[in-house]
């Protein structure tokens, strides 16, 4: 019989944390979770285990009711890992123009360089599958991305950029001086931002929802997505039970990996926010 700590939610962690022992067997009365505890100690074994009533383990969070949300609302066929990239550097970028869901911007040579770069530091990871946006120059940096891989790309109308109408194509400074209403709502308030009737942000959220789903319910569990930053941010502020009020809250650079992990509940943990460091070095990433 291996060596177990029952851990009650109420016991402090410090304990764990600050031992350097083999975990004893220590009881306590209420409800508890059994876990095969270690720190992270480079003299220690790593592992965690947990069982009762087939609990769910997400992140730090033991067995508290609604301490994540369910994305899927009913069990997924298997735990997955999502990977989400943002595209390298367009010419729009580079201009300061509003892109939006234009398809006139495309991947200048910083940016293919930034995908093949990307490309390198996943070279080592399987993935089943990779969604995109068809989006040029989202398409465009997963193309770099996925070379030499067996199974076809995936484009996804869900993970499109926000639509901005008339401020599409638009310098950042021209569509402030044309249009400031518009322009400063977009950058202060982009919850309430509406432009032609629509509100783009709230509308994100709703085809962020709508791309999990498609991701999520794929057979498979290691997936990598590429997209844009605004539909990165409601993927994000989705998965995390938050609002678009927030929207402005999260960052991702060109090239920028994110990092998720579903249990079979459709409860996500973010794992790693702006990955960045395949982007100065040769770093390869191993999770």
């Amino acid at each position: 019989m291996s060596n177990t700590l029952v851990f009650n939610p109420f016991f402090s962690n410090s304990i764990i944390k600050e031992s350097r022992k083999p975990p004893k067997i220590i009881s306590c009365s209420g409800p508890s979770l059994r876990i095969l505890c270690s720190s992270s100690a480079p003299d220690q074994f790593v592992a965690t285990e947990i069982s009762r009533n087939n609990a769910s383990l997400t992140g730090s969070a033991y067995d508290f009711d609604r301490a994540t949300t369910s994305l899927s609302q009913k069990l997924l066929s298997s735990p997955k890992k999502v990977t989400i990239v943002r595209h390298g550097l367009s010419t729009w970028n580079k201009e300061g123009r509003v892109q939006g869901s234009s398809d006139l911007s495309v991947l200048t040579e910083a940016g293919i360089a930034q995908a093949e770069r990307c490309r390198a530091a996943l070279i080592e990871t399987h993935f089943d599958k990779c969604f995109s946006s068809p989006i040029s120059r989202a398409k465009s940096t997963a193309e770099i991305l996925w070379q030499g891989r067996e199974e076809p790309l995936v484009f996804l109308d869900s993970l499109k950029e926000a639509h901005l109408y008339h401020l599409e194509g638009m310098k950042n400074v021209d569509a402030r001086k044309k249009y400031p209403k518009e322009f400063d709502q977009w950058r202060e308030d982009p919850s309430n931002f509406c432009i032609n009737g629509i509100y783009p942000t709230r509308k994100l959220w709703e085809t962020a929802r709508e791309a999990w789903l498609e991701i999520l319910f794929t057979p498979g569990e290691n997936f990598l997505v590429v997209t844009h930053k605004s539909i990165l941010r409601a993927l994000i502020c989705t998965a995390l039970g938050l609002g678009p009020e927030r929207f402005r809250a999260i960052d991702v650079n060109n090239g920028g990996l994110c990092v998720f992990n579903f249990n079979k509940r459709g409860e996500a943990m973010l794992s790693a926010l702006n990955m960045t460091a395949h982007m100065y070095t040769d770093h390869i990433y191993h999770y």
